[in-house]
């Protein structure tokens, strides 16, 4: 059996961009922790001993957050590119449409300018972890990654409604989150000796 820890990366830093000559998915990739998010990572995190290998998306918030789980683990960080968030397609925040998530929650298609659609992150996301079981198949996995980018991938097995205006995510008949990821949540999920997912919950 390999198992997959899939967490979201820790508690950003405000930053004012104004100034900014950086694009706007530039930006966000570089965007770091907080103080309160180091604090955090190092909390949750503490929580794990047991991995066997460790990957992070290419943000700057997410190989910080990595990093606390070399703490108790001989561990590097293997940096995968196709785990980073879902790209917006857009130059500055200010062209993102009302409702732009509902939206694409609804319409797996839908996505703007030069964007990722719901179904493009998912399959993204897919692709980059099935092959990195494959290639660990029997490993305790750490992956750190991204809300969004977590959520679209979890809806190829989970069955995912809005209930009271919040995201209900089951598994099997099974709730495992009712409302949204906040930093560092972690989902455990098994996989059989087939690749098979058999079993998802949340830490």
């Amino acid at each position: 059996m390999t198992i997959v820890y899939l967490i979201r990366h820790s508690k950003p830093l405000k930053v004012n961009n104004d100034l900014n000559c950086d694009d706007l998915q530039m930006q966000n990739e570089k965007t770091c922790l907080s103080i309160e998010g180091e604090e955090l990572a190092q909390k949750k995190l503490e929580t794990i001993n047991d991995v066997d290998i460790l990957f992070s998306s290419n943000y700057v918030r997410a190989i910080q957050t990595a990093k606390y789980l070399t703490l108790n683990n001989d561990l590097e960080v293997n940096v995968v590119s196709d785990l980073g968030e879902r790209r917006f397609g857009i130059s500055s925040w200010n062209e993102k449409p009302e409702n732009f998530e509902r939206k694409q929650f609804t319409d797996e298609d839908y996505k703007i300018g030069s964007g990722e659609s719901q179904k493009e992150v998912r399959e993204r996301m897919y692709n980059a972890i099935m092959n990195i079981i494959d290639k660990n198949n029997d490993k305790k996995i750490a992956i750190v990654s991204h809300a969004t980018a977590i959520s679209y991938f979890l809806r190829k097995w989970c069955d995912v409604s809005v209930v009271d205006d919040k995201l209900k995510y089951s598994f099997n008949g099974k709730v495992l989150l009712h409302g949204f990821l906040d930093y560092c949540d972690i989902f455990k999920l098994e996989f059989d000796n087939d690749n098979n997912l058999i079993n998802v919950e949340i830490l």
